[in-house]
């Protein structure tokens, strides 16, 4: 017999999931996904953009609600789709009203889906993008720490938005000079993982004021709902871990990082 599973708490401030990608969902339809979100006071969505296939599809759904938002960009995983054509289509849109950044991009050298001298082009490529649009930008950086700095680097004074290391799960060395540059972790269901004491060290390291809640659903989903799909509702449970590690009050956890979610993402609101 199974053993019953907590259900997701309800926290009276409002909290918003700043990376997800509805359209990977499938256990359900996304109606009863958004409402479920809202049932459990998620206020606003972002769902992120990864490959040339699914940028109309992110603007599609950053349409279907007043509450969803969306990215433009390309994933490292796709940098070899990367084209002129696609760089003008990111580029049009881009400053899109519900369009509110540049991403999933960056560099990823754990599984080496594209060649990386072409990865650090495209990210380049699309840091430059974020700049001439006035747009934060969602870094995906995996095992790729120190070129990753480098690049960031180039852009020190030139990208004014800085934006979001998301999913982090690197070294304190990027999380430093990310901090110390002003940009925030987003951090998500791996900071309730049994083994995943390197991610929650960065947790304690990070002023809360730089802190992003996440969910990247469909994947890593939050314990005790490990094994299912992952969806925005489950949000609260990252809030809940992010509170414990760092040993302060839901109220100011939930209230700083909706803060810094309106300030990353939503500057005018």
């Amino acid at each position: 017999m199974s053993k019953k599973r907590r259900e997701i708490p309800v926290f009276d401030h409002p909290i918003i999931e700043t990376h997800c990608h509805l359209d990977y969902l499938k256990d359900r339809p996304l109606s009863d996904t958004l409402e479920q979100s809202q049932r459990v006071n998620i206020e606003k969505v972002i769902t992120i953009a990864v490959s040339p296939d699914n940028l109309a599809a992110v603007r599609e759904l950053a349409g279907s609600a007043d509450w969803v938002f969306g990215t433009q960009g390309i994933h490292p995983h796709e940098a070899e789709t990367y084209t002129d054509e696609v760089e003008a289509e990111i580029r049009q849109h881009a400053t899109d009203d519900k369009i509110v950044a540049v991403g999933e991009i960056g560099l990823d050298y754990f599984y080496d889906n594209a060649d990386r001298s072409v990865q650090r082009e495209v990210f380049r490529r699309q840091l430059q993008i974020a700049c001439d649009s006035d747009r934060p930008v969602v870094i995906h950086s995996r095992d790729a720490d120190d070129d990753t700095i480098a690049i960031l680097k180039e852009f020190e004074h030139s990208l004014e938005r800085r934006g979001v290391i998301h999913s982090f799960t690197s070294g304190p060395g990027l999380a430093r000079y990310a901090i110390d540059q002003g940009w925030c972790l987003g951090f998500n269901g791996i900071t309730t993982f049994n083994k995943a004491e390197n991610v929650r060290d960065i947790v304690r390291m990070t002023p809360i004021e730089q802190i992003l809640l996440e969910t990247d659903a469909p994947f890593l989903t939050p314990v005790p709902y490990r094994g299912r799909e992952n969806a925005p509702f489950y949000l609260p449970f990252v809030a809940e871990k992010i509170a414990d590690v760092k040993e302060l009050p839901m109220d100011q956890v939930l209230s700083q990082t909706y803060q810094n979610s309106l300030r990353t993402f939503f500057p005018h609101q």
